[in-house]
């Protein structure tokens, strides 16, 4: 073998570390051209996108392009793929809003904070597999698994922009399916249909486009036309006025009500926090009375809680049920009454408004009237600042779920994608090097106010196709974001939110794979079951997808060991082409004398009784057998259990005057053999190399005084024929 020397293991080391060494001292000015076209293209695809999944994450749409500008660099940088284009997608995204929802109101700043940290924890767990080269661990997630949350997933993230696409709006409920029902419900009470109409033109600007040529941005397409339209037409159209401008007494004492109820729930908000803090210092105290004082406030406010949240709701829900007509009375102030009851001397304002409504209190001096439909709004222009997360003990407990799901997850999809890729390229991948890579990228980016992100397949399967040659056209399309938020953002603010959830629905469609189910099906029926199983699941108990895949991992470890447990054991016999198969498989006899068991599977602790079982039985209905030979080429390992069941075998067998040999014997097998001495008590003359040996030596001891004619181990004997021409 060939020997380096210290600076050639030197740089080895080094590339480990920075992989781009591999490709860097290589690169030639030729593959810039190919590199900063791909960069630029993947970045107009990555520049909506992002913005659309972060909102899917439940983060303002800037957040996205936070994630896009150092994450996808990294990655490239640090990887072993070089065509990967990494950054938000749709899966990640979700997981991520399914993770943070419990901890924080959406979109406000702790839930924020939230996010930046499950990033860095995502990145640490990924890091440190990779570290430790325990990419292994991804296996885990099996396809069928895999392919049964996917295909859940991406209906669970469709089904969850029909609110933006139809320009309502409802609270989430405890299942995903309750709040689809509550959605549908409120589109048919009320469209807004400029709204529907902008997010329709969109999926038909991106189809269409699609469909003519892939080389013209679709996506940056239907935002730029959509965007400029939205402009054009004042889109958006919202109006700040005080409470005492809508004419109808009730309506205002709704909202007055409303806010009563949003303050209180602030303050027993504000009251849980004080008591978990007392209740974290009774702990390190060791004060167990005033641990059980609170735990019982904690209860009861919880409880109370509950009940004012429901009432909020109820008001709320009302709230948004109200549709105003404005009306410029002869005074020049502007009046919104109730749908249908404008007075005929006010000067109508011609549109259907509605009052913007949150989850906080409305403020009644400034409440916001939406005449129009919703847009991105605006962006802060420049970098985010730099900080390292703030970690937060117990807010990181609650995340180290979810963070493990999407660490395993986001890997699986970026290294599933870049191997497709190097299928193509024929580059070599190191799923341990791509573990590091990916998380450096979210450790990394979590200092740049990213979220989670992962390997997208749609950016790389564009950045291979424009002609991709390194992860320089990665470093460029971070390059483009970071312009985008330097130049670009004023042009943003008018972009449409039924168009950002058309191009999420737009990029979900491609991971619903309904061949998965039948290909796992075919391959083997319970891998079916599983993939089917788990789709339900995690429809069912969405937004709780981590439920969909611990009952899939659960499944797919229970077939696991029940086949461990119970591996084929098959008798053997001569086929048609003189070779031994599966006598039930192949509709073969079997010989009287001699039984040819093969046993497929390590012999080990979980199903060594299997063997003793199965060897029982065919000693019971097998009245004529004088020998039988164990088919040992698939038993690759053996434990004390196995073992020590051979040996019973072995002693059961020839007590009751039958004898037993072996062939085929594996290295690891035979070493178990000499060193308990169980060799010996077989005899090495009972274990053969092969099979043909075995049958040769044993054949005609066993058949003399016999009156079989054509054994079935020496002659094809099916059971449709009575003999076929003897076998050499």
């Amino acid at each position: 073998m060939a020997r380096h020397s210290p600076s050639a293991w030197r740089y080895l080391a080094l590339s480990r570390l920075l992989p781009f060494l591999e490709w860097l001292p290589g690169y030639r000015a030729g593959h810039l051209r190919g590199d900063l076209f791909a960069g630029l293209t993947v970045a107009l695809v990555l520049v909506p996108q992002s913005m659309a999944y972060a909102q899917l994450a439940g983060l303002p749409a800037y957040y996205g392009l936070y994630a896009a500008f150092l994450p996808p660099a990294v990655a490239a940088l640090f990887g072993s793929s070089r065509q990967l284009a990494t950054g938000p997608v749709a899966v990640v995204s979700l997981m991520a809003a399914v993770a943070l929802q419990p901890l924080a109101t959406t979109g406000s700043q702790a839930y924020i904070g939230y996010a930046v940290l499950l990033a860095l924890m995502v990145g640490l767990f990924q890091f440190g597999l990779g570290l430790f080269r325990l990419g292994l661990l991804v296996n885990f997630l099996s396809h069928p698994v895999v392919n049964g949350f996917t295909n859940a997933a991406a209906i669970i993230i469709a089904t969850g922009q029909i609110s933006k696409l139809f320009g309502v709006a409802v609270d989430s409920s405890d299942y995903h399916y309750h709040t689809v029902i509550q959605v549908v419900k409120a589109a048919l009470y009320y469209t807004h249909w400029p709204t529907l109409m902008m997010g329709l033109f969109a999926f038909a600007v991106m189809m269409g486009l699609k469909k003519i040529t892939l080389r013209i941005p679709n996506v940056l397409v239907a935002v730029a036309a959509t965007t400029l339209i939205s402009w054009a037409t004042g889109f958006e159209h919202k109006v700040t006025m005080p409470l005492e401008s809508v004419v109808d007494a009730e309506t205002r004492a709704l909202v007055l009500h409303y806010n009563a109820e949003a303050a209180q729930l602030g303050q027993m908000a504000a009251q849980r926090t004080r008591i978990n803090a007392a209740l974290k210092q009774a702990k390190t105290d060791g004060h167990r009375m005033t641990v059980i004082d609170s735990r019982r406030d904690l209860e009861i406010l919880n409880y109370q809680m509950d009940l004012k949240a429901d009432k909020a709701a109820d008001f709320r829900h009302r709230i948004r049920r109200l549709l105003f007509e404005a009306g410029r009375d002869r005074d020049g102030a502007i009046r919104f009454y109730a749908r249908g009851n404008r007075p005929a001397d006010t000067v109508k304002m011609g549109r259907t408004w509605r009052i913007k409504i949150g989850s906080a209190p409305l403020e009644a001096a400034a409440l916001v009237f939406c005449g129009g439909g919703e847009v991105v709004g605006a962006i802060p222009k420049g970098l985010p600042d730099f900080s390292f997360p703030e970690i937060d003990g117990h807010g990181a407990m609650a995340l180290m779920p979810p963070a493990v799901i999407i660490a395993l997850l986001g890997f699986m999809e970026a290294i599933s994608i870049a191997k497709a890729m190097a299928a193509k390229t024929g580059q070599r991948i190191d799923p341990n090097q791509e573990l590091m890579g990916q998380g450096l990228a979210n450790m990394i980016g979590s200092v740049a106010q990213s979220y989670p992100v992962a390997g997208s397949f749609s950016r790389s399967a564009v950045n291979l196709q424009a002609g991709a040659v390194s992860g320089l056209s990665s470093v460029i399309a971070s390059l483009a974001v970071v312009a985008t938020l330097f130049f670009f953002t004023p042009l943003l603010y008018h972009l449409p939110q039924s168009v950002l959830a058309a191009i999420i629905m737009m990029a979900v469609a491609g991971l619903i794979n309904a061949r998965g189910f039948i290909d796992a099906w075919r391959a083997q029926w319970y891998d079916g079951a599983i993939s089917v199983i788990t789709f339900l699941c995690t429809l069912v108990f969405a937004p709780h997808l981590d439920r969909g895949i611990f009952v899939g991992v659960g499944l797919s470890l229970c077939v696991f060991l029940y086949r461990s447990m119970r591996p084929p054991v098959v008798d053997l016999s001569m086929g048609l082409d003189k070779a031994l198969h599966d006598v039930v498989t192949h509709g073969l006899k079997e010989c009287r004398y001699i039984d040819v068991v093969r046993f497929d599977g390590p012999l080990f602790f979980a199903n060594a009784s299997y063997l003793e079982d199965q060897i029982r039985h065919r000693r019971k209905i097998k009245k004529s057998l004088k020998h039988i030979i164990i088919a040992a080429e698939s038993i690759n390992d053996m434990d004390a259990s196995g073992q020590e069941s051979l040996s019973l075998i072995v002693d059961r067998v020839r007590s009751a005057g039958i004898d037993i040999s072996l062939s085929s014997v594996h290295e690891p097998v035979m070493q178990v053999l000499r060193r308990t001495h169980l060799l010996y008590k077989i005899g090495e003359d009972h274990i053969y190399p092969t099979m043909k040996q075995a049958i040769r030596s044993i054949h005609e001891k066993t058949h003399r005084g016999g009156s079989e004619k054509d054994c079935p181990l020496t002659s094809v004997r099916t059971l449709s024929t009575h003999s076929e021409p003897k076998g050499g």
